[in-house]
């Protein structure tokens, strides 16, 4: 009677409850619950109030005031997390319920009638709670009670898909190994079909919503990838819509965890049947393992031929050490299958589509995608490469590109970015390939490259591409213009027959890009990148060609050289005083340098000397205030190395002192100035002298340094014997001496400065004293004119000293028979 009791006692609680839990009853909701529970072990009537009880958890919880949501939460956190507890209960009517009553958290029905003196939470209220509870991760951890119970695991499934919306809930189902569970359910057995398709959206949810190396990482095992391999296959041959969904969705996943190196895709066998797919439609080779299938020209069809391009793309990437054998195994199964052909038959001008066929906008993105991925793909097949005569065929594709005929881009996709109406799009990608096989520098590519008239056909792209940037400038037109350098660099350098190919058209190409408005640099559009091409190419394909070099010299390249050095841009320091010095091999180049003028007739000389200041300045070399050296003992060490510990280090390994050379400017300048001499350099003043005594003596600074490291390493590791100390201690006396006397020089010359200062100040103060002295005689004349103007006696006073004055002058011996001329004139009344 007791039970029956109770069992009457639960329906009038139900009753009572209709319209929504309190929250404050919650607590003790939960206890019935448990209590029921351990009751349905003994008796199964109680499954059907347990049910009940369970589906008022569905309905809005209903409280007193506003603050009850917060005051609660841990409480009704708590709940929840219970109410996920009893996945437990042996029951499939339980478990059903519960799953359902998770999917009303996320309705908004309200019930017909509040409890008097309450009002429902807020719309998310019970989702924020069952995030707090740990909801999720308990519904994941239920799974393996229903393995066995399709209907109960599609519910389970259909719960979990609402919960992973929220990006909490996700990283709570990842710590219950979420990914890897629901994997291994992709491949069993449903009629209905809704545990592949539920499983995959949560899936998807996971990558999205949480940490996406976290989800590949469980996804890893070879036991999940053969899992996704026998579900993809399945779905490959389906005909519904939905099938060709599913199967691009599982192939993006494939292609996530075909990212990871760890993940078994070739060992599983997955990524052969990848590959094969990819291909297969191109090459038209008869395979066991897509027998049968048949793509259409249908939306689906076309974005599973981009995820199959991707895949390869993926597969061809460059691993680390550790994966090097997989790679090669990824490598051969690339060729082995034909991926090479199959790319190349997409590097050919459009054709017109027919009816049954992909539209051009297809065509052009399919054709976009695929030279793309041939770029990451012919590196690392170079053979099949040249046995496709892909540079052929490249070649005779970028001469379409730049041809007259009538095609207008559609420009629609990624890859066709700046391609509407024209053909740069196909132009871009055609380089890409080019630049990424020649930067193998792979003698047998490049040959045959510049057998085919290669370095003329890209200087007529690269003219093409400079005229059409006159019109509008856009990063595309950069990018192309950049390739196009970077290509002719590798082709050219170290073979003068080319150099001198490039020469005769190449030059006055090049020329314009050193004359590029400095502003530009900063437009972000790629003008940057555009000249360090630039220059690059003019030091691998004029530099060490006298032809080649002496045009360049006509033309002022020089010049421009030196222009673009005087922006003081420190980035291009380096390759421009490295162009510099190896130019002055040329006899004619020092002539060049030394004629140059920049701005307030700044000469070479000058500039150069003012960049070694600024690079010491940078460097942090201790100078006196008058640019002199301070530390004798090391008289060109930058900060960072005075602060460094004496390391041993291998005789095969650069030391310090050896390594600092590479890192800074100061070596070219160096090498410079050894090129143009240390005397007779024009526009320098005493400044000037200072730096260039520390700069005409810096390989024997260098030397003192290297020497300093030995001394240093031998103390560290041993006593050297007593000749080979006092050796040393020379040794380090001379570079000492060598520091003292560049500082004596120095002082010297700024002694004769200040000396010349001196001179010069006497000289301005003679010239201003001779200047006051005059200004005085003329103020007296002027006072004696006027006092003769206004004071007759002092006129007559005057007129006397004149008479007087002319008979002193006359010779005391009179001339026989000579005229004498009178000295007054008659009848003058002036005063002057």
């Amino acid at each position: 009677d007791l039970e029956k009791e109770q069992l009457k006692t639960l329906k009038r609680v139900v009753k009572h409850f209709e319209n929504g839990l309190p929250l404050k009853d919650l607590a003790q909701i939960i206890k019935i619950l448990n209590l029921c529970a351990e009751k349905m072990n003994e008796q199964e009537a109680f499954t059907e109030p347990l049910c009940e009880l369970i589906k008022l958890f569905g309905l809005p919880f209903q409280k007193k005031k506003s603050s009850d949501e917060v005051n609660y939460s841990i409480e009704v956190s708590k709940c929840i997390a219970q109410l996920g507890y009893l996945m437990r209960v042996p029951s499939s009517q339980v478990r059903i319920q519960i799953c359902k009553c998770v999917l009303n958290f996320y309705k908004m029905d309200l019930p017909g009638k509040l409890l008097s003196g309450y009002q429902p939470t807020s719309a998310k209220y019970k989702v924020q709670m069952a995030e707090l509870g740990g909801l999720a991760e308990t519904l994941v951890l239920s799974l393996p009670l229903v393995e066995n119970q399709l209907t109960e695991k599609l519910w389970v499934l259909k719960a979990l898909q609402h919960l992973s919306i929220s990006g909490e809930n996700c990283r709570l189902m990842m710590k219950a190994q979420a990914a890897s569970r629901l994997c291994l359910y992709l491949n069993g057995a449903d009629p209905s079909g809704q545990l592949v398709f539920r499983s995959s959206d949560i899936l998807w949810k996971l990558l999205e919503n949480a940490s996406k190396e976290e989800v590949v990482s469980q996804l890893s095992s070879l036991e999940c990838v053969h899992a996704l391999k026998e579900v993809f296959v399945d779905v490959l041959h389906g005909f519904r819509h939905s099938d060709h969904q599913l199967r691009n969705d599982l192939l993006v996943i494939a292609t996530l965890m075909a990212e990871n190196p760890a993940v078994p895709m070739i060992e599983s066998g997955f990524a052969k049947l990848l590959i094969i797919l990819a291909t297969f439609t191109e090459v038209k080779i008869p395979n066991p393992l897509v027998k049968g299938l048949k793509l259409t020209y249908s939306y689906e069809d076309f974005e599973l031929k981009k995820l199959l391009f991707n895949v390869i793309r993926v597969l061809s990437k460059n691993p680390s050490a550790a994966q090097l054998s997989l790679f090669l195994f990824a490598v051969q199964l690339l060729s082995e299958n034909d991926v090479m052909p199959a790319l190349l038959y997409y590097v050919k001008p459009n054709q017109k589509p027919g009816f049954h066929d992909w539209s051009a906008a297809q065509y052009e993105e399919l054709q976009l995608h695929a030279i793309a991925v041939l770029a990451s793909v012919a590196p690392v097949l170079v053979d099949k490469y040249l046995s496709c005569q892909a540079n052929t065929l490249l070649l005779v594709f970028l001469e379409w590109c730049t041809g007259q005929d009538p095609f207008f881009g559609q420009g629609n996709s990624f890859h066709g970015t700046g391609g509407r109406g024209n053909k740069l799009a196909q132009m871009r990608y055609s380089l890409r390939v080019l630049r990424s096989v020649a930067s193998l520098y792979d003698d047998a590519v490049n040959v045959n490259l510049c057998d085919q008239g290669a370095i003329s056909q890209l200087l007529d792209i690269l003219k093409y591409a400079a005229d059409k940037s006159k019109e509008k400038e856009d990063a595309i037109l950069l990018e192309i213009q950049a390739d196009t350098l970077f290509i002719l660099s590798v082709l050219c350098e170290n073979d003068l027959h080319r150099k001198e190919l490039f020469s005769y058209e190449g030059i006055g190409i090049l020329i314009p890009f050193l004359q590029m408005d400095p502003k530009k640099l900063y437009s972000g559009l790629g003008h940057n990148c555009l000249l360090f091409s630039a220059l690059d190419c003019l030091w691998s394909c004029v530099v060490g060609c006298y032809i080649a070099e002496d045009y360049f010299l006509e033309k002022q390249g020089i010049f421009l050289l030196l222009d673009l050095l005087a922006l003081k841009e420190k980035k291009l320091y380096n390759i421009i005083l490295g162009i510099l010095v190896e130019f002055c091999d040329n006899p004619k180049t020092t002539l060049h340098i030394n004629t140059w003028r920049g701005e307030k007739d700044q000469t070479a000389a000058n500039l150069l000397i003012q960049l070694w200041r600024q690079e010491e300045l940078e460097l942090g070399v201790r100078r006196d205030q008058c640019g002199r050296i301070v530390d004798m003992k090391r008289p060109i060490a930058s900060s960072f190395q005075r602060q460094q510990k004496v390391v041993p280090v291998p005789a095969s390994c650069p030391s310090f002192a050896i390594m600092e050379i590479s890192e800074n400017t100061r070596a070219k300048l160096y090498s410079l100035f050894c090129k143009l001499g240390f005397e007779n350099l024009p526009g320098l003043s005493a400044k000037d002298f200072v730096t260039l005594a520390i700069i005409r003596h810096y390989i024997d600074f260098k030397v003192g340094e290297v020497w300093s490291e030995i001394c240093a390493e031998l103390k560290e590791e041993f006593s050297p014997i007593v000749s080979d100390e006092e050796a040393l201690k020379v040794i380090s006396k001379v570079s000492e001496d060598t520091g003292r006397a560049v500082n004596t020089l120095q002082t010297e010359i700024l002694e004769r400065q200040h000396h010349q200062e001196i001179e010069e100040e006497k000289k301005t103060y003679t010239k201003i004293q001779a200047v006051l002295k005059q200004r005085e005689m003329i103020n007296k004349s002027w006072e004696n004119f006027l006092t003769r103007t206004s004071n007759y006696e002092a006129l007559k006073k005057a007129k006397k000293l004149q008479e007087e004055s002319i008979e002193a002058s006359r010779p005391k011996t009179m001339t026989q028979n000579g005229t004498v001329h009178s000295t007054d004139i008659k009848g003058l009344h002036t005063t002057v």
